[in-house]
Parts: C-alpha cells; structure tokens; sequence
C-alpha cells in the first residue's frame, strides 16, 4: 500500500505559516511590505488586542485587479520576480509569494482593493485557506487588509502568544525596523483606538527623532555623530552614538537597500571602533544604512529576510569600520592612538601604505605614579583577600553560629571605605557595604510594592519625561507598581508622563535616570510575569539608593546595616547574584603565618 501522499493545499499553507508568520508582528511585518512595494506614501496600521483580534493595514498604493487579488492568496504567486535569475537583483521587500497565503491559512482575512484606473474596487474575504466571497465593492484607491482572530484555528501557536503588553512591544519593534528606513513614507500606528505613533514623511535624522523622541531633555539624535563612505563596494551612510551617551538599552539598527539585517559581524565592526571608550558593559547606538548591488547581497536565506549574506564581507567590514572610526575622530571622540586587546600600540595606518609600521610592546596598566602606592598595598594585603569581590563565598552565614551573641558587643571596623570587618566567632566576615544594604533595601522595596504602601518625596518642580512609544507601552504595564512604590506619576500627553514625587529613598537622584534604568533593565531581563519584573523594579532602586562605596560610615551605622542583613532569611548574595559577605576563617589565616 503506498503511503505518500501530497498534502492538501490548507495544511502545506499552515506549515508555511509556522515559518514566515510566527506572531503578530510578524503579521505586520509582511503586510506593511506589501505595502511600501505597491508604493504607497501613507500606511496606517492599527491593532487591537494586540493583533489577535485585529491587524488591519490600510495604505494609498497602487492597489489590485480583480484577478490580481484573487491570485495574491495562491503559494508562491507573486508580481515581483518572474524567474530564478530576479533573485540575484531584488528591488522589492516581498519576493517569496508566501505571506498572504500563510496568513490566510491561519485567520480571517478581508481585502478591499482598488487601482487608479478602476471606478469600484474589489473585496475578497477569506478563512483558514478557503475563499468565502469575492465581490465588487465602493473603497478608495489602495488596498485595505484586515487579519481577524489569528492562529483561531491553530489554538498551540494562539496559546504561546505573550501578554498584550509584549506582543504589542513585538509590534513597535517590527514598525520601527520599517519607519526608519523609510522616512519619506507617512506612517500611523493605532492600538486599541488609540493613535500611538504619527510620523509625517522627514529626513533620515527627523524620524529617528520622532520615533525615540528625547533622552535626558534633549532630543534623542544629540547623542548621534553622522558616518558616511562611498565605495565602489558599497555606500554606508547613518548615525553612530556618542560615547558618553552609551546605555544598556541601545539601539542597534542594520539596513541594507530598504531592509532591516540582522549581522553579528558588522556589528563588531562597529564595536571595535568604539574599542577603549566604552565604560562597562554599556552599548552605542547607531543606525548604519548600506547602499549595494542587489546582485552582491542574498537576502533569500530565510523567510524573515533578516539574515542576509554579502559577497565580499570581509571588505564591507574594513569599511564600516574606518567610517565609524573617522566619524568618532571628526568629532574629537576618538583618541588620535589606542591600546588594542594585546597590549600593542596601534598607529592609525592609511590603506594606500604598503610597508607595516613596526609595533611597540607596551603595559597597558602601567602607571609610574601608581606604582609605589600599588606595591605597599600589596605587601599590606594577602592575596587572598583581594577575591573578596569576585569570589562566591564558602560558607553558609547563620547568625547564630557566627553571632551566637548578637552583634552589638562585636568589633567592627571598615575598610577601605567598601567593606565592613567583623570580628566573628569562626574569623574575620567581610561585608560588602554597597551590597548589604542593596540587600535591606531590596526586601524593603518588594514588600512596599506587594502591599502598595511606599513612601512618596514630593518633588519641588515636576519633571516630564519624553518616551518612545514601545517604552510606552512598557510604562503603561508598570505604572501601577511604580506608584505602589512611591512614584508619583500621570500621564501627560501621548508618549509622555509627568513625575511628581519619587520613593522617599531616592533622596537627590534623577527621577527620569531611574525610572529609564528601570524601564530598560526589565525589557532586557525579559521580564513578562508581575512578579518578576516586580522583583527588577526592587532590585534597580535599591542598587541606586544603596550606601555608595567610598563612604565613610560611624560604627553605628555600620552595627545598624549588619544587625538589618544579618536579620534577612539569605544574605551571601544579592538578589541578581554577587557576593555580599567573605569569611576569612581563622585557619584560612593562619596558612599565611
């Protein structure tokens, strides 16, 4: 008996949904593309629910025939390419015919069509892959597609959905990867009839501001510095961040003729020019746009067109590379000579020099006027001692078998104004003063946040703050805990809100820094369930609020802070991880002597 089969058209399309469409911004993604390719000068999109119950995109293109529309929703049918050879030189975002009918095999879907030169339009209603009409209709020029209940039929995928807060976050990220590239295009966005995003067609450096709108006060684009290489090769042109405004959350844009890219290989190109001047873990932002041949990239490696293989990317990478350095140069950034990761000195070199300047070994860390200071304090050490930061510690601390007595009758000292020495039962218990009282306070937070009764400072003058839209929609989602927690917060305007008052703990910070830390270190922890990011609000304001390092403290402060740990169900770590306390056990000592 035999047992292959072809499948039934409505099943291959389900699968090919599970690729191409695998979220609603993905949905959106395609659509919109759709759109810009039909031309259009005006694109609104607008969602509820986040996309499941509606995505409707609606745009002024060129429209569709009768037939045209009716084709559109068939595999692998499409107006863009007509052979194998049209891969080589795409002009268009959509070339695979696959979207509209993956979409279609996984929700309802209404059509409304019509070209210039047509009096009545066409309207065409589809569902699960099956036609359920077709018709005349009276509709302006362009097209208007409506995605209704998506994945209804599909109930696994409709299940793995996020919260709407997060898909809706999903839905900016993908509208942000086309507005920026497209700036001459106007473009709505709506959530929920709510109008979140209004961008009139401007300059490259125009949308960025009105997509990411003000940091700090000013507007987002102050922190950028223009790039710019024209090569036979290829053309870069864009936007890097200055050093100084470096941030955890930056943002990173790659586009290539019209289309965001993901690449991991530019993207160190990009870091190594920052190489030295960058504090930390913190990240520039930059939006870098590539000009090159169709036939010298290949976008067709997946259905997402987001990875995208060049010909020659070794040399794109040089650059890159040079433009960012000479970009950062231009504007007194970067320094004329820097120390690469090998400890050599590396001198600026022009690409038409052929013979290789010779290269200086030299100590990076050396400093003549440190030197002496360095080695009384190593001799003033042990070595042993000097892990006190990055090792986890081994011991379980139990008040009662390191304090059976309490600690107010023991002696404690500080030391170099960072740790706090107490002289124990079993030896030395070395405290970090930072992190024990991130410890206190972070537990103090998380209860005020569960039970909505933190103390508010009210401030003299209120601030503002400017958000992007996807930052938002994230405040949108935490605002109730911020003010359970002290904030004072309304919103004020579309993307903005005005801060009243702060967590009384807060005392001199910078409202808008915080909340903007919060903001961004729950959206990169990931974040989605209450409690957690709960626990990243608690954790961001304690570390802010923490007695700072370089501090001195009276003993009372110091019995104070270790009677408030030690009182604590678990204090060797801080909530994300890093060693509070070291013990130096009285035999661990005596190998020394």
């Amino acid at each position: 008996m035999d047992v292959i089969h072809l499948l039934p058209d409505t099943v291959a399309n389900q699968i090919a949904a599970g690729e191409v469409i695998q979220r609603p911004a993905s949905c959106l993604k395609e659509l919109v593309e759709n759109s810009l390719d039909a031309g259009a000068t005006h694109i609104r999109v607008i969602v509820k629910d986040a996309g499941r119950t509606l995505l409707q995109v609606v745009d002024n293109g060129s429209g569709m025939s009768e037939t045209d529309v009716r084709m559109a929703f068939e595999r692998h049918a499409t107006s863009k390419i007509r052979s194998a050879q049209d891969l080589f030189s795409l002009h268009t975002m959509g070339f695979r015919g696959e979207a509209l009918p993956s979409i279609s095999a996984v929700a309802h879907v209404e059509v409304q069509t019509r070209r210039p030169e047509d009096e009545v339009g066409t309207l065409l209603e589809i569902a699960g892959g099956e036609v359920l009409g077709q018709s005349l209709c009276q509709c302006p020029v362009g097209t208007n597609i409506k995605v209704k209940d998506l994945f209804y039929n599909v109930p696994v995928r409709r299940k793995f959905l996020k919260t709407d807060q997060t898909e809706l976050r999903n839905l900016l990220t993908a509208f942000y990867h086309i507005v920026l590239v497209y700036p001459k295009v106007q473009f709505t966005f709506v959530s929920n009839d709510e109008i979140l995003m209004d961008l009139p067609a401007a300059t490259e450096k125009q949308r960025i501001e009105s997509v990411f709108g003000k940091t700090g006060g000013k507007p987002f684009t102050s922190q950028l510095v223009e790039i710019a290489a024209d090569t036979e090769l290829v053309s870069i042109r864009g936007f890097v961040g200055k050093p100084e405004a470096a941030g955890k959350n930056a943002q990173q844009y790659f586009f290539v003729n019209g289309r965001y890219m993901r690449h991991p290989y530019f993207h160190k190109a990009v870091m190594n020019a920052y190489s030295g001047m960058l504090p930390g873990e913190l990240m520039p932002s930059y939006f870098i746009y590539f000009d090159i041949l169709p036939e010298a990239i290949d976008v067709n490696i997946h259905p997402t067109k987001t990875e995208i293989k060049f010909q020659d990317e070794q040399a794109v990478f040089q650059i890159l590379l040079a433009a960012v350095r000479e970009a950062l140069g231009k504007f007194n950034i970067a320094p004329a000579i820097d120390f690469n990761r090998d400890g050599e000195l590396e001198m600026p070199v022009k690409h038409t020099i052929t013979n290789e300047l010779p290269k200086v070994t030299v100590d990076p860390n050396y400093n003549p006027f440190h030197q002496h200071n360095d080695a009384i304090k190593q001799q003033r050490v042990p070595a042993t001692w000097n892990k006190l930061y990055d090792e986890q510690p081994d011991f379980e601390p139990q008040e009662n078998e390191l304090f059976p007595l309490g600690v107010d009758e023991l002696p404690m000292n500080q030391y170099a104004e960072k740790y706090i020495v107490v002289n124990t039962q079993r030896g030395l218990l070395f405290v970090n003063q930072h992190r024990a009282h991130i410890c206190v306070l972070y537990n103090q937070l998380l209860d005020q946040i569960n039970e909505s009764h933190g103390i508010s400072q009210q401030l003299l003058f209120q601030d503002v703050w400017e958000l992007s839209a996807d930052d938002m929609v994230l405040m949108n989602t935490l605002s109730d805990d911020l003010r359970a927690v002290g904030f004072d917060l309304v919103q004020f305007g579309q993307n903005s809100y005005s801060i009243a008052g702060v967590p009384a703990i807060m005392k001199s910070a910078d409202a808008i820094a915080v909340l903007k830390d919060i903001v961004d270190d729950v959206r990169l922890s990931g974040s989605t369930a209450r409690e957690q990011w709960r626990k990243r609000i608690a954790l961001v304001l304690a570390s802010k609020a923490a007695i700072p390092y370089g501090q001195r403290l009276l003993e009372d402060e110091m019995r104070s802070l270790i009677r408030e740990l030690t009182a604590l169900t678990t204090y060797r770590l801080t909530p994300d991880g890093k060693t509070v306390a070291w013990l130096l056990t009285d035999d661990e000592l005596q190998k020394h002597f």
